[in-house]
């Protein structure tokens, strides 16, 4: 590629790369595309990219190309290699100079640098470290910091490396830098501090961004660069002379700036969670602690709890000795008065509720039930930090923390003054405690007495700010439902719920359907103390669907009405009117939220599946839903694919007759097939309830696409997903034996020839013989033709081919582990008899064998008579007796069960079956010769045989 002619082209290129337009963007991909393979493209994008005139958004894409291009043609190897007297023109282009003015490109530059050295440093690439080291010293802070960025990239990527040698030399690397990697961190802080001092906020932002860099190359040389860090000497000295000055200056600084300081609060959070975690627990660390500090101090308290390198060995002659001095030290810390403290104001402190949150109650409480109950803020906020180290700490020290909490517990007992916000404040936090220690806390609770005498008055309290305590104890219920509490109590604990479903207070409301979504629901056995709160709990969570306006509020109160749904099953079909009225409004309303339209996807899986074959009703709102969510032309199926087709498929299992409209949808799978994600297992079941449901009309409409669809995915499938398209084959026959040999044909010379050449996955074997089991069973005529056809194909006689495929057949028996297509395969082999061609009677010992077979699988002795009956006949069709906790049979349940009243595997006694086969063999040979041909056949197979076909 000419350097001069070719960088208008390319940059013309990535220009229309970056339009809206599809027409001028596919060609332009294309183009690109196409020249990833020319000699002299990297030099141009190197070109392009450093060119600061030039569009952001072009150059942003010359280094995404330039990117992925070392990914795929950087290694010697690689088809398509660079050549090597470009790959080092590039590597002296990219470290020239380090002055890249937009923050995402240079990131992105020095990612690609990084992947270069990953490659080719230091072997080919010596100058790389000492050009980086020589830069970050520069005084230009553009280039001290583009330098920097590049050096830690470099650092990450290199240590990432696993291979020994790979190892060794970063251990050499860091050997070599590491005490200038501690100065440059020393430096770049002191420059902070003096910054900050000099209250220029603006300049200490700027540099503390490269003392977060240098401190975190220096992380990656100590922990990568050393086997033993905490046995090396320099190390030690140098992390120890360099941190003990900076956290003197810091701390004194920490006094001099105000207390609002952005550089403050960054400041704190950099160095002190590493040396003061438990400054969070005493007085002397409230002056400097802020939100973000302390959750990384619990983080780090909570590693320092659970890390099993501080744990002694079960036998401590295994442990080893810095693990026993670990473990004394951590001992010595965690006292009883030390244990008491920090458990103590964990509750006492950190669980109670601010008064940030408490205004966030008042002012917009279905934002505060949201994070309270897990939105995206509250899991990266302080509350839950916090419990999940109290639990931590709870777990591995609950004799010394148990008495201390049970204490708090006792202080509060008895009902609260409303007028005191303190004392309700701590009961809700001292709750929240209980709550989370459940399990812990088993042996020392008697959580019926106390649900019966104190906390169902606390539900009884009325007053306002009482909801503190109504919502936090519907909570602690919810914990301890699972854990101890007797069932006997279950009807007072739905009348609490419907009272509470009630409640003035919507955060209460929302708080006690969320509770019974996560916490009582899933253990709830559906009983006639359920029954008569069923109407009236699922009539107050549809009216909370409607009074909640956040999308999140709606997604929450839909998860749980899909719940109970899911839960109570056919039970719900009275009360699901209003809901089924009001669901294509909100499917309406949710046009810009995909998530919501996800909840609305899962409560219509489960109202189909409570429905049953009454769901048909629903069809003019449910298949534009489904045609919509499983359609990869519009950009919602991102969102809505999977909940989508999971729709489609009970939708299917629920019908009782196929529409016009639901067969449309299908037109939607081709595109579906291709994509071959994670959902094809639930494509392949899609198909297979259409053949269910209405095989001919199915077939007939798709099954050519189908095949094409299927005969793509065979070139390029695991085992597995072949073992699904196999399946659809043999259910495909097994409904319709004639139609779906004819409609499936173009794939079974590929099962004919699996069969012939072993293939070895025996899951594979397996499905192929219950194919051609039912096309030799079920559809003779076909059989022969395909016979006819591989016959020519691989040229050899019929016969002799028909010999391969019942030894093969024969041989590989053991692969199949169903009864049902054991028996198949008996029935298709004894359908060749009677007859005179030499090659069947050649294999009528094999044939004989793999029946006794499969009577030993079906056949069971009545042992008041003596004789044997076939246990897989089915003489009428029977709707089950279900008990209360067992779903009803789908519509797609009770036609297979009626198609099985049609199947020869269900509805042929093999016993009968094999007797008048062999009967006819004989009519056929005359006694001398079938005499002869029994005599092929193992004795003691024989006496089997006899045995099984006695009284015939």
């Amino acid at each position: 590629m000419d350097m001069d002619s070719a960088s208008s082209v390319v940059l013309q290129a990535l220009t229309q790369a970056t339009s809206q337009d599809t027409a001028v963007l596919k060609p332009a991909e294309e183009q690109l595309r196409q020249w990833e393979t020319q000699p002299g493209f990297y030099s141009v994008l190197l070109n392009i990219f450093n060119n600061h005139m030039l569009d952001v958004n072009v150059r942003w894409l010359a280094v995404l190309y330039f990117k992925n291009g070392i990914d795929r043609y950087w290694r010697r190897v690689a088809p398509h290699a660079l050549s090597e007297e470009e790959k080092t023109s590039l590597r002296a282009g990219l470290i020239t100079n380090f002055n890249e003015p937009v923050n995402q490109i240079a990131t992105q530059i020095a990612v690609l640098i990084a992947k270069v050295a990953r490659l080719d440093c230091p072997r080919q690439w010596p100058e790389l470290i000492p050009i980086l080291l020589e830069s970050v010293k520069g005084q230009d802070g553009l280039q001290q910091h583009r330098a920097l960025l590049t050096f830690y990239h470099v650092t990450k990527t290199l240590a990432s490396k696993r291979l020994a040698q790979d190892r060794r030399l970063f251990q050499d690397l860091a050997s070599g830098i590491y005490s200038f990697a501690c100065s440059l961190w020393g430096h770049h802080t002191d420059c902070f501090l003096q910054q900050i001092y000099a209250r220029d906020e603006a300049a200490a932002l700027s540099s503390l961004e490269r003392t977060l860099l240098s401190l975190k190359v220096l992380r990656k040389l100590t922990v990568h660069g050393f086997q033993e860090p905490q046995q090396n000497m320099e190390v030690m000295v140098s992390c120890y002379s360099c941190g003990t000055g900076i956290l003197e200056k810091l701390i004194f600084f920490c006094r001099q700036v105000g207390p609002d300081s952005t550089c403050r609060e960054k400041l704190i959070l950099f160095f002190l969670p590493s040396c003061f975690p438990f400054y969070v627990f005493t007085p002397a660390g409230e002056g400097v602690t802020f939100e973000r500090f302390i959750v990384q101090c619990m983080n780090l308290i909570k590693m320092i709890v659970k890390n099993d390198a501080y744990k002694p060995a079960k036998n401590i002659e295994d442990s080893k000795p810095e693990s026993l001095e670990a473990h004394k030290i951590k001992t010595a810390f965690f006292t009883h008065p030390t244990l008491t403290e920090i458990g103590r104001r964990l509750v006492s402190h950190y669980f109670l509720l601010t008064e940030e949150e408490l205004a966030m109650w008042e002012e917009d409480p279905e934002s505060f039930a949201v994070e309270e109950t897990g939105g995206d803020s509250w899991k990266y906020s302080l509350r839950p930090c916090t419990e999940v180290l109290f639990l931590d700490i709870f777990h591995n020290y609950s004799q010394t923390l148990t008495p201390v909490l049970l204490d708090m517990v006792q202080n509060l007992q008895g009902p609260t003054n409303v007028e005191d916000p303190v004392q309700l404040l701590m009961k809700d936090a001292v709750y929240n405690a209980v709550g989370l220690a459940a399990y812990e806390l088993f042996d020392n609770v008697d959580f019926d007495q106390w649900f019966k005498n104190q906390l169902l008055g606390e539900l009884q309290v009325n007053h306002h700010r009482y909801k503190l305590i109504r919502r936090r104890v519907i909570w602690l219920i919810g914990q301890w439902i699972s854990v101890k509490f007797k069932s006997d109590l279950r009807p007072l604990l739905y009348e609490v719920i419907l009272s509470l479903m009630q409640d003035p207070d919507l955060v209460v409301r929302i708080e006690t359907a969320t509770t019974l979504k996560l916490n009582i629901l899933p253990i709830l056995i559906l009983t006639e103390q359920f029954l008569p709160y069923l109407e009236s709990i699922f009539g107050l969570l549809f009216q909370l669907l409607q009074q909640v306006t956040e999308c999140d509020t709606k997604m929450q109160v839909l998860h749980v009405i899909s719940c109970v749904i899911e839960r109570v099953n056919i039970q719900i079909r009275p009360y699901v009117g209003c809901l089924v009225q009001y669901l294509p409004l909100l499917w309406k309303q949710s046009e810009e939220h995909n998530m919501l339209r996800c909840a609305i996807l899962t409560t219509l899986i489960h109202l189909v599946q409570g429905l049953g074959a009454e769901s048909k009703n629903l069809y003019p709102f449910l298949l534009p839903v489904i045609q919509l969510s499983t359609d990869v032309s519009q950009p919602p199926h991102v969102y809505l694919l999977e909940d989508g087709l999971e729709l489609w498929l009970v939708t299917l299992e629920n019908s009782p007759a196929v529409t016009p409209e639901l067969l449309r949808i299908f037109q939607n799978m081709s595109a579906l097939l291709e994509l071959s994600s994670e959902n094809l297992r639930t494509c392949f079941q899609i198909v297979n309830a259409y053949i269910y449901l209405s095989a001919t009309e199915f077939l007939q409409n798709y099954a050519e696409s189908l095949c094409r669809s299927f005969c793509d995915l065979l070139k390029d499938i695991t085992n597995e997903g072949q073992v699904q398209v196999l399946k659809v084959v043999e259910i495909a026959l097994k409904v319709s034996p004639i139609l779906g040999a004819h409609m499936f044909q173009p794939l079974l010379p590929a099962v004919f020839r699996g069969i012939v050449d072993g293939e070895r996955y025996p899951v594979v074997m397996s499905t192929y013989l219950g194919i051609m089991g039912r096309v030799l069973l079920q559809n003779s005529s076909f059989f022969s033709s395909l016979l006819t056809q591989m016959a020519s194909e691989c040229s050899q006689e019929m016969d002799q081919l028909l010999g391969s495929v019942i030894e093969m057949w024969v041989d590989r028996m053991d692969n199949i582990t169903q009864p049902e297509r054991r028996k198949l395969s008996s029935l298709a082999l004894l359908s060749l008899l009677p007859s005179d061609n030499s090659v069947i009677q050649d294999k009528f010992c094999g044939i004989i064998n793999i029946c006794v077979e499969a009577l030993h699988d079906v056949m069971t002795e009545d042992p008041e008579t003596g004789t044997f009956k076939d246990c897989m006949l089915m003489s009428h069709f029977e709707e089950p007796k279900l008990s209360d906790d067992e779903e009803p049979p789908t519509e797609q349940d009770k036609r297979k069960k009626l198609l099985a009243l049609e199947d020869p595997v269900h509805s042929v006694s093999l016993q009968q079956f094999v007797y008048e086969k062999l009967k006819a063999q004989q009519a056929m040979m005359g006694d001398q010769g079938f005499g002869v041909l029994m005599e092929t056949v193992d004795t003691e197979l024989v006496r089997q045989l006899q045995e099984f076909l006695q009284g015939l």
